[in-house]
């Protein structure tokens, strides 16, 4: 057996080691999974055990193969419903500077991953994540994957349930659940609190939103808060949107749900075929009604089975599912995708005294920043760890920074916080100051879907003192989750499968849009895949790209296919439609043109979607763009990112 050098050395050799935990530090049932692991690594690199064998066990621990080959290893942690502690953001930023290229990533699944670990090195970085309660158990492979929740859980004017403790109790059930471990495919699951969908339940396997119903208590009518419960959606090159498997599910009856939804994929999967094997396939071959049918029927007689998870699960008993609800005071504004008042675009300011209070932000995916562009005289008050007052341009940058950065309306008056991280990228440095953050505000923290860092429970107070700290070390750029803060995978530069450098046509399209004055643009949102598997979820963006080679003269260019009108929200998705396959060298010029377009023709108020097909669809939009598929330099045959000429290396897939 070869075993490849190392990549070139981007670890940080000033780091000091710490020392690695001792079997006597790492608390059960970690510990157990850190031991299997070293002592099936040794046997592997000693060539006592099978690498198809090793490549199995690998993923479902949540190590995954890069381009690079070994000893070079993606370590994806698994951060359930996004939630993270300053230790664990410390311990990570440690990690990263450590034993990997001195930064994380975070997914669009709420996971964070380093790359180039070595292998060898792989069981020290384990035993440091579960010091801190962190695993890389069931992050890949055909298993359970990290169960996701909308990062605004218990902080959002619209929830119906705050579905936090929910996705822990699922997530708890399903770890190291023997019936979770040999799936025929991987397994995805969604929580969103409300029908807003910041969660992402439509594209999922299982996709829980939180509903009501109306009820009976003491004979008067009281609705009764419960879930509605989506199956078999999916991304990837054949997209399928989720569908209902009943109207309402009951609290106590959800986790037997969602087990009888794996049971059913467990016996019923394809376990011939990977590429028709998720949950998704199963509607083509059995259909809904059937599907529907065989898990309702092994719900009912779940009970007898001596792990039944029926009943209030005691996580949700001991911290509660009460929606952050509406203060009284404070009535949040309509939702919806990019509905955006006149004069807001590019005004970058925020009403008098809305820092701290008044209406509440609307949340949805796309959604308008507050409208009403005025200037204030209001004396912006510091925060308890600041010592001097705020300059006036720094002033002009907190409001311009809150307009569109900041949710509020819970309840109970607290303010939600975006730090942005271009393309979910977060160096060590950064992880500490967030941690350090974290622990002066006493907020809560979550990793969002759109890969970004979202600080909660904060005090209108607090946001001169976290913005500060937030551009002390880069990550206060307006618009988070709006346009200017373009989604990707990480593509070709680790990715086997990727054709393209995604992350270097985000950073391009980015560029692009700042320099043309559009990057505030709302009610836009811009995704990128490096191939048709939607890592990046281009399927569900408003413009989305995924990549694709072109052949020109003989020659290979890298390319994109340009897709246009995607959305999900609102307990509803649209995939979007193909437009036209595009150079990568010339997307970001297509970009702004389309959304300079889209600035000067939308209606009050026009969702792109809405635009797209009141300007005769994709594919016309598309055929504006003929004179921008050039490539007529040598620039135009090299992909971003690379120095060379561009060339398709697509390796074999990891979960295949």
């Amino acid at each position: 057996m070869t075993i490849a050098e190392p990549s070139t050395a981007r670890v940080d050799p000033t780091v000091e080691r710490r020392p690695v935990p001792t079997d006597d530090d790492v608390p059960q049932p970690f510990l157990d999974d850190i031991r299997k692991w070293e002592d099936l690594t040794g046997r592997y690199l000693a060539g006592e055990l099978d690498a198809d064998v090793f490549k199995a066990y690998r993923l479902t621990n949540g190590i995954y193969g890069q381009r690079q080959g070994e000893p070079n290893q993606m370590v994806r942690i698994k951060v359930p419903y996004g939630s993270l502690t300053p230790e664990q953001l410390e311990m990570i930023g440690y990690l990263a500077d450590a034993y990997s290229r001195r930064w994380g990533h975070i997914t669009t699944r709420q996971n964070i991953q380093m790359h180039d670990v070595q292998l060898t090195e792989v069981g020290e970085v384990m035993r440091l994540l579960a010091s801190v309660g962190l695993t890389t158990r069931e992050a890949c492979g055909d298993t359970v994957r990290n169960v996701q929740g909308c990062h605004l859980a218990g902080a959002c004017p619209f929830e119906v349930l705050d579905i936090s403790a929910w996705a822990e109790a699922t997530y708890e059930h399903f770890v190291r659940n023997p019936i979770a471990q040999r799936l025929p495919r991987k397994f995805k699951i969604n929580f969103s609190g409300c029908a807003t969908d910041c969660g992402q339940a439509m594209f999922n396997d299982v996709g829980v939103i939180a509903v009501s119903r109306p009820g009976e208590a003491g004979g008067t009518d009281m609705p009764e808060a419960g879930f509605r419960i989506y199956l078999a959606g999916g991304l990837g090159a054949n997209p399928h949107p989720a569908l209902a498997l009943e109207e309402f599910t009951p609290r106590e009856a959800l986790l037997p749900t969602i087990e009888s939804l794996l049971r059913v994929f467990d016996q019923a999967g394809n376990r011939d075929n990977k590429r028709r094997a998720r949950m998704k396939w199963l509607v083509d071959t059995i259909g809904i009604d059937e599907l529907r049918r065989r898990t309702l029927a092994i719900r009912h007689t779940l009970v007898a089975s001596t792990s039944w998870p029926g009943g209030i699960p005691a996580v949700v008993a001991e911290r509660g599912d009460a929606p952050a609800g509406r203060a009284d005071d404070v009535e949040p504004t309509a939702i919806g995708h990019g509905r955006v008042p006149a004069g807001v675009i590019g005004s970058g300011r925020v009403p008098a005294g809305v820092i701290g209070s008044g209406p509440a932000t609307p949340v949805a995916l796309g959604a308008a920043p507050p409208p009403a562009p005025v200037t204030t005289n209001r004396v912006i008050e510091l925060g308890p760890d600041d010592d001097e007052p705020l300059a006036p341009a720094e002033g002009d940058e907190l409001e311009r920074w809150a307009s569109v950065n900041v949710v509020r309306g819970a309840a109970a008056g607290t303010v939600s916080a975006y730090a942005n991280a271009p393309l979910g990228d977060i160096t060590g440095d950064q992880f500490r100051a967030l941690a350090d953050l974290q622990r002066r505000t006493g907020a809560t923290v979550r990793i969002s879907n759109r890969q970004n860092v979202v600080f909660r429970d904060l005090d209108g107070d607090d946001l001169p003192t976290v913005h500060r700290a937030l551009a002390a070390i880069g990550m206060a750029a307006p618009g988070a989750e709006l346009i200017r803060d373009v989604v990707s995978c990480p593509g070709a530069d680790t990715c086997n499968l990727a054709l393209t450098q995604s992350r270097g046509l985000a950073g391009a399209v980015t560029g692009a849009l700042e320099e043309a004055g559009l990057a505030e643009v709302p009610g836009l949102r811009i995704n990128i895949s490096g191939c048709m598997n939607s890592c990046g979820q281009h399927h569900v963006a408003d413009i989305g790209f995924f990549g694709v080679e072109r052949r020109v003269d003989g020659r290979s260019a890298p390319g994109y296919q340009l897709m246009l009108g995607g959305h999900v929200g609102d307990e509803a998705i649209r995939f979007g439609a193909q437009a036209r396959r595009i150079g990568a060298r010339t997307a970001p010029a297509a970009v702004v043109r389309i959304v300079e377009r889209f600035v000067g023709e939308r209606h009050h108020g026009e969702a792109f979607a809405a635009w797209v097909e009141r300007s005769g669809g994709a594919a016309a939009i598309g055929a504006t763009l003929d004179d921008l598929d050039v490539f007529d330099t040598d620039e135009h045959f090299v992909d971003f990112g690379e120095v060379g000429p561009y060339a398709a290396a697509v390796g074999e897939a990891e979960c295949t």
